[in-house]
């Protein structure tokens, strides 16, 4: 047997692997990060609830813009080196606000975002709890690999960035 063709036969018995253990990973997920800035909440609202404030400071996201509403919601276009929907579906100044992908049950990830900003002495917490669903058995080892914290810690980090103040996001669940 050629070289190729036990390479091609081991790389085929390595996708079909790491499929199967995808297929053994939870569809659904829920994960939660926060942390606590010196900003007031007003001040922290602005940012999280305009969802193109961290281009340029969070890496991952390369744009966002409005688009037109939909069903009476915000619905904003945003490129994270994949477009991506994002629905507001409910603001609750200065203190909740809930997103979600705009995705179907069969697109390759999904879920909402629900942001909670509580005053912490003259600072505010924010928490983020991700409830997501992943149905790519790959993605889903990607995420098992990677962590189901990395893109809210990311986040956060630049929410903190955007005010020049260094954090480490808590893992709450």
């Amino acid at each position: 047997m050629g070289v190729i063709l036990r390479i091609v036969i081991g790389l085929g018995l390595l996708a079909a692997i790491v499929y199967a253990i995808g297929l053994g990973l939870p569809r659904n997920h829920r994960a939660e990060s926060r942390i606590t800035l010196e900003k007031p909440p007003g001040e922290v609202w602005t940012v999280v609830r305009d969802p193109s404030a961290l281009v340029g400071t969070w890496s991952t996201l390369k744009s966002a813009r409005r688009v037109q509403d939909a069903g009476g919601r915000e619905v904003w276009e945003q490129d994270a080196g994949f477009p991506m929907r994002l629905i507001i579906e409910s603001a609750d100044p200065p203190g909740r606000l809930v997103t979600r992908i705009d995705a179907g049950e069969d697109a390759a990830f999904g879920g909402t975002w629900t942001y909670t900003l509580t005053p912490a002495g003259r600072g505010t917490t924010l928490s983020i709890v991700e409830d997501g669903y992943v149905g790519n058995p790959f993605f889903r080892v990607m995420m098992a690999v990677m962590g189901t914290h990395r893109t809210l810690d990311g986040y956060l980090k630049a929410v903190a960035d955007k005010f020049d103040e260094p954090v480490r996001p808590e893992h709450v669940k």
